[in-house]
Parts: C-alpha cells; structure tokens; sequence
C-alpha cells in the first residue's frame, strides 16, 4: 500500500488532501502541531472508514519533525509521498509588521517544509523513489502588499523546490510546487478589511479577497490536484491551481516591475478600477 505524510492536515487543503488519498487506497498519516483540534477529520475517518492515523508534528521544531518521521517510518517501513502543507500567514506593511511576524511566517512556510523534506530524503533515496510536493502560493510568484511577508516565504519555497528537483532527479524522486490562487480557506479569508494602516494597500487588497470569496473556489480542487500529482508520475515542477490562479501569474508577467509597482502604488480609484477592468470584481468597500 502507498503512503502519504500530510502536513498541516487538521483543516482547509490539508485536510481535504488527506481524504482524497484515502480514497485513492493509500495509508495517511496526517500530521498537525494540535491533533485535539482535529475533530472534523477524525470525524471523517469514523464516518467514512479511513485508513488515516492522525499524529502530532510541529514543523517549528527539529525535535518533533524527527520523532515523527522516524516513527512513521519504523511503522510503515516506508514512505512514497511527501505533502508539505503546513502553513502560517501574517499581513500587514513592512514597516508596521513586527520583526516577530516575519520570522514566524519563515519559521513555518519555509524552514518547516525544510525539516520534513530532511526527514524523509534518507528513505526515499534508498527506495529510489517518491514524490515530495510543497504547497506554495501564486505569492510565490507575485509579491503585493500587504501580503510581503507571506510572500517572501513562498518565494523561497519556490527557490528551495526548484533547487531540491535538481538534486533529487538522479534518485527518481520526484518534485512538485502547488500554486493555489484565492482558496476558500480560513487564512483566505482572514485577509479583509480592517486596521488603521497608513498604508493603503492593506485594506484595499483585502477587498479582492473578500471580492473574490462571494464565488469561492473550494480547497477540495487543491487536494485532487495534489493527488492528482502523486498518481501521475508526471516531471512537471510547477502547477497553478484554481479559477484564478494562471490569470494572477499571467496579469503580474504582462507588466514590466515598474509597471507593476506603479499599478499597485496607484490611488484607490486607479487600483480598484484595474482590479474590476482585468478581473470583473468589484473590491471596493462596501
């Protein structure tokens, strides 16, 4: 039977990707930092019968990354798909954000995914095979604010991946970066309105979130695509997922940097009219 590590599964993608795989015959390890929060899912896995063990992992600490690979491993004596999902978002300007916060955000998007992929390397190198896929982010494509430091995160994600495809090839191992766009999710949908920034765009770019969720995209189409990734032996690097996913990747790659500085740097009105000509939401304030 194949075997999945999930990371982050207690909700939203993680959580739907640990039922697809389910579905699809393989052994489920989800893993979260608080698995007492995990009520929907052990739900599901009652409900439905699911082969899914439910374990504690903090991607924040070395220790406990180790412990629970090391013991999936001597359990399952193997490991065939890696899914880091785990993930942390703050917003805010650069400048009213704190030290704190941007730290944090790497602390998990980055160096979490880090630690897991150290831990299951070994035996997938020695199986000469598996699939190793980290959920990042059109950010980590396209920066804006208020959403820097989220960014920043999923841009090294993107750096890290690309490299680690490099590296891993020779042992069959195969590398994939999911790149959702505006996902029905909680941490989507904490990005809104609200605060008293000086800066502009932390209110404004919330609307396009707000704007964008009347109609959401699901984060089951998230995890069948992750699935969709490990069955298919497919080399490909980099997948954009969602309605508007490659319209954001498209709309950032049509404009020179200046451009795009210019067009985030704009007054409201610019903005918000830009964002209703290209994209035909409305995200001004209600």
């Amino acid at each position: 039977m194949k075997s999945v590590i999930i990371t982050g599964a207690n909700r939203g993608i993680g959580l739907d990707a640990a039922i697809a795989f389910a579905g699809a015959g393989y052994k489920v390890f989800a893993t979260m930092r608080n698995p007492e929060k995990a009520d929907a899912l052990r739900k599901k896995i009652k409900e439905e019968s699911l082969n899914i063990s439910v374990s504690a992992m903090d991607v924040n600490s070395d220790e406990s990354v180790s412990r629970s690979i090391n013991s999936i491993i001597q359990e399952n004596g193997h490991i065939d798909v890696l899914v880091n999902n785990a993930g942390i978002e703050r917003h805010g300007s650069i400048e009213e954000l704190t030290i704190s916060d941007f730290k944090s955000v790497m602390e998990t998007n980055f160096f979490g995914v880090i630690r897991c992929i150290k831990g299951v390397l070994p035996i997938m190198r020695n199986q000469r095979k598996g699939c190793i896929i980290n959920i990042a982010s059109v950010s980590g494509k396209i920066a804006t604010s208020p959403l820097g430091a989220y960014a920043a995160s999923k841009f090294a994600l993107e750096a890290i991946s690309e490299a680690l495809a490099m590296e891993v090839k020779p042992f069959n191992i195969r590398v994939g970066i999911v790149e959702p766009g505006i996902i029905n999710t909680d941490m989507a949908r904490d990005i809104s309105y609200g605060g008293n920034s000086i800066y502009p765009h932390v209110n404004r770019f919330g609307g396009l979130f707000i704007a964008s969720l009347r109609t959401p995209t699901p984060s089951t189409l998230v995890a069948d695509k992750i699935l969709e990734i490990a069955e298919s032996e497919t080399w490909i690097l980099r997948h954009p997922v969602g309605p508007d996913a490659k319209p954001f990747l498209d709309w950032r790659a049509s404009m020179t940097d200046e451009e795009w500085i210019n067009r985030s740097a704009a007054n409201d009105e610019e903005w918000f009219g830009a964002i209703e000509r290209d994209f035909g939401l409305n995200a001004r304030p209600a």
